[in-house]
């Protein structure tokens, strides 16, 4: 008894694993666009501005008094 593959079969395999694969690396590179384009949304809204600091007139934490 002996079996043998089927050459068509066979090659129709490898094309269905070869397209397979195309659209797996397809499917990640888009996520990975997403999730950096993500990233750069997270960060672009943690960029807080200062609040600027009043006149110098302020005597609010200018004097400090220390005894020992």
């Amino acid at each position: 008894m002996s079996i043998t593959m089927n050459t068509s079969n066979s090659s129709l395999f490898l094309q269905t694993e070869t397209a397979q694969g195309l659209k797996t690396m397809g499917v990640a590179k888009n996520q990975m666009e997403l999730e950096g384009k993500m990233a750069l949304q997270l960060i672009q809204s943690a960029n807080v501005v200062a609040p600027q600091q009043s006149s110098s007139s302020s005597t609010l934490g200018g004097t400090v008094n220390i005894s020992v």
